[in-house]
């Protein structure tokens, strides 16, 4: 073989190599995409007895079926796979999940910490409440994060006037199409009111299908097709579940196992739950304090340390055992906010005012105080807002501490965020700080609007600031406020119609936006009783 023709082989090669690297990824969601609904086509052939149908079956709890058929593509009407187009997708994209679904996940409350969408530069503010995409009745009523997996959004919510009925609804994220519905018979029903939480914890979702916890105690795991893998009643394993406004904490996961905190009033507890079998890997005792914020998985080198946030403390946990590793008391005003993660054991945390509390049992000093000295500014509530740092001694034992405190920055019911190397912390009053990650710096207070209970998503060159009455703010990141842009998610005239359902405590003025996530440069938003989506 000649130089010349070596040379040309040599030019082919790293030619095909680019090619290959360019496509793989499209190539990979679509293989992806293929094999997950595949995999449901046969499912749902497999099982059709058992699922609920449009034509009026009904479920292992006695409901009315809506399941609708899922597959509607061309590719799958056939149910068959040519093996030269497997072959040839599973060159070009390589693996079947890992890619696509980090790429097109929102897989857990705030999801997992990293509320973060750096690579939708294209992401644009709206200009009219007409410009979205689609909007969506969800049954009931409900106050969790919508999760979304490979196209679909998955939510959950309550109905009846004793919140009777538990709902997982599946909707497809281009379009808004409900797929299916699965309904649950609540564990426990009390009364639907303004003061007690409606299907507030968050599931979480991976490629095997979604989990969901429910404050009244049940624990379901299902498939994309809507299969029961799992079910489990919390009610009828431990007890009865009672606390003050219900529960909050939504569902932690890792790749094996779903992390479940119940901080009822009376032995509280938390799982760790095997998420294939549903079966416990341990159960250790609950933090004893107030808490409406959700367990987080936290880094600390090699490791993950699983941290709660309760009234007047924050406490870490191995999840591998759940063997209790460190406490940091005397924090107020924590009982709302999730940790968040930045690397290297640190996390930032958040604390409003006016939530003291105390602590109703667990170790450490309680720390305690009437709601003026929290509203004071550089009160005891803005010194609870800060970075912590876990740490290990030369004998292996773990503590934590801050590293800086705020002096005057407080939140409200949603997380701060970090973006940048800065933090971002939004008060009750709808009062924006931006702080340096670093040293705790304070660099600007704004008033954005009013209250935000959803946790800020930081997209490209904007944070997102989610307004609990329906305006989203643009932000820009960096040490001098920019507001770019603000946009409306309802019309005025839907903001005069009370959304919440019947039950005691009437009524709020409008609807009220509890959570948003962001994908492929779309901004899903959940409200109540709806699922609303902004871009393309």
């Amino acid at each position: 073989m000649t130089t010349a023709e070596l040379f040309i082989q040599h030019v082919i090669v790293f030619a095909s190599i680019a090619l290959i690297m360019v496509f793989s990824r499209w190539w990979g969601r679509m293989l992806a995409q293929f094999v997950v609904r595949y995999r449901e086509n046969r499912q749902l052939g497999a099982s059709a007895d058992s699922h609920r149908t449009m034509t009026g079956g009904t479920n292992r709890h006695g409901f009315p079926g809506r399941t609708k058929p899922l597959l509607r593509s061309g590719l799958l009407a056939s149910g068959r796979l040519r093996l030269s187009s497997l072959l040839f997708a599973a060159v070009l994209g390589g693996s079947l999940n890992t890619t696509a679904a980090a790429d097109e996940s929102w897989s857990s409350f705030q999801n997992g910490g990293n509320s973060s969408a750096s690579n939708q530069s294209r992401l644009r503010a709206w200009d009219s409440v007409s410009d979205a995409s689609w909007r969506a009745e969800i049954p009931g009523y409900g106050q969790s994060s919508p999760v979304v997996w490979n196209g679909r959004v998955y939510v959950t919510s309550v109905s009846g006037p004793k919140k009777e009925t538990y709902h997982i609804s599946a909707f497809q994220l281009t379009d808004g199409e409900k797929l299916w519905q699965h309904d649950v018979k609540n564990a426990s029903p009390q009364e639907s009111s303004n003061y007690v939480s409606r299907a507030a914890p968050s599931p979480v979702v991976d490629e095997t299908g979604v989990i969901c916890f429910f404050e009244g105690g049940n624990l379901v795991a299902l498939t994309h097709a809507n299969e029961l893998r799992w079910e489990r009643n919390l009610v009828d394993e431990y007890g009865k579940i009672e606390g003050r406004h219900g529960l909050g904490a939504s569902v932690e996961q890792d790749a094996t196992t779903a992390f479940v905190w119940v901080e009822r009033s009376e032995e509280p507890y938390v799982l760790a739950v095997d998420k294939k079998s549903g079966k416990n890997k341990w159960k250790v005792p609950g933090i004893g304090a107030t808490s409406w914020s959700s367990p987080r998985l936290i880094p600390v080198g090699e490791t993950r340390h699983l941290v709660f946030s309760a009234v007047g403390s924050l406490t870490g946990l191995d999840p591998a055992s759940g063997a209790r590793l460190w406490s940091l008391d005397g924090i107020n005003g924590n009982s709302t906010p999730t940790p968040v993660p930045l690397g290297d054991g640190r996390f930032l945390i958040g604390a409003t005012t006016g939530r003291g509390g105390s602590r109703r049992g667990g170790r450490g000093r309680s720390s305690t105080g009437g709601e003026g000295a929290e509203n004071a500014p550089g009160g005891r509530a803005a010194k609870s807002n800060g970075v912590v740092q876990i740490s290990q001694n030369g004998e292996g034992q773990w503590s934590a501490d801050y590293l800086w405190r705020a002096e005057r920055a407080t939140s409200s019911f949603g997380s701060p965020i970090a973006h940048d190397g800065h933090a971002y912390f939004v008060n009750r009053s709808g009062v924006l700080y931006c702080l340096d990650l670093k040293t705790g710096q304070e660099h600007y207070a704004k008033r954005l609007g009013g209250s935000i209970w959803a946790t800020p998503i930081a997209a490209a060159q904007q944070i997102l600031f989610f307004g609990k009455d329906g305006t989203v703010y643009f932000v820009k990141p960096g040490p001098e406020f920019e507001k770019i842009a603000s946009a409306p998610v309802w019309a005025a005239k839907t903001a005069a119609k009370p959304q919440t359902p019947p039950g005691r405590g009437g009524g709020f003025s409008g609807p009220i936006l509890y959570a948003a996530s962001i994908l492929n440069e779309r901004v899903l938003i959940r409200t109540g009783k709806e699922l609303i989506c902004y871009g393309q």
